[in-house]
């Protein structure tokens, strides 16, 4: 069993250090059995970040709320959708189940706070302020987002025992990157607008489903992380149980940038 205390000294370890700014994707069966339940893993990591850091993490927004109009629900399905979803609440609805269990135990504890976006982070700390300071309602991902500015801050990635191809932080790589081909999402999502639901169209280059562009392969992701930790030797280091890496945003972002621009530029894959 794992203690706050342990815990904190093996984030310390892996180099998480006071004034970081930290994105974190985590599992939290990785980690293993925890003194106090899964809470614990985010109060340790603020202990090794001090309050001079910062923690985000992606919650997203539960089913169908950014689905209506992706062509991804039957024509009787997105009837019913928009007949009968309420409007996106960025402060209660509940993260999106596949981002994982810690980022809804982080949302829900008291200090947290959310961008007002389906595309939504929560963040603890110091630069919240300003992580959340703007937020473009199309292209969320992009320029002037959220993690435009976690670049800025020379943030660092956290992955705690998680799927490698989880690391949203390359939905900002696919946004800004300079390649022909992108695909272009465009969906509605329901909003409060002068007191009335509204279904507001918004667009994205396509962060769900086949992808932002025709020639990325499964695992797209994992393919991009996993070589820039080869290429810089990071080994890692426990957390708990949990196999965990600590990395530069900007030196992934430098990583993938090009990487993306050679596989865009290929022959059609089949």
């Amino acid at each position: 069993m794992h203690s706050r205390s342990r815990l904190t000294a093996d984030f310390r370890n892996l180099g998480v250090a006071p004034g970081d700014v930290v994105m974190v994707h985590a599992s939290v069966r990785a980690v293993g059995e925890i003194a106090g339940g899964p809470d614990e893993i985010h109060l340790a990591l603020k202990d090794a970040l001090t309050s001079d850091g910062t923690l985000l993490m992606y919650a997203g927004c539960p089913r169908y709320y950014d689905e209506v109009g992706r062509g991804n629900l039957t024509a009787e399905e997105e009837s019913e959708v928009l007949e009968k979803l309420p409007a996106f609440d960025a402060e209660t609805a509940r993260a999106d189940r596949d981002n994982g269990t810690l980022v809804e135990f982080l949302r829900s504890y008291p200090g947290s706070r959310v961008n007002h976006h389906v595309a939504r982070f929560v963040a603890w700390g110091k630069q919240t302020d300003y992580l959340f300071s703007r937020q473009p309602w199309d292209y969320a991902f992009g320029r002037d987002s959220a993690l435009d500015r976690f670049v800025e801050l020379n943030g660092k990635i956290l992955l705690l025992g998680c799927d490698h191809d989880t690391v949203t932080f390359l939905h900002y790589a696919e946004h800004i990157v300079d390649i022909p081909g992108k695909r272009i999402a465009r969906f509605k999502v329901p909003v409060i607008e002068n007191g009335a639901r509204v279904w507001r169209d918004m667009a994205e280059f396509n962060t769900a489903g086949d992808g932002a562009h025709a020639n990325w392969p499964d695992g797209f992701f994992a393919m991009i992380t996993d070589a820039h930790l080869a290429a810089t030797s990071n080994r890692g280091g426990k957390v708990g149980d949990a196999e965990c890496y600590l990395l530069s945003a900007r030196e992934l972002l430098d990583f993938a940038l090009p990487i993306m621009t050679q596989v865009a530029a290929e022959s059609k894959r089949t």
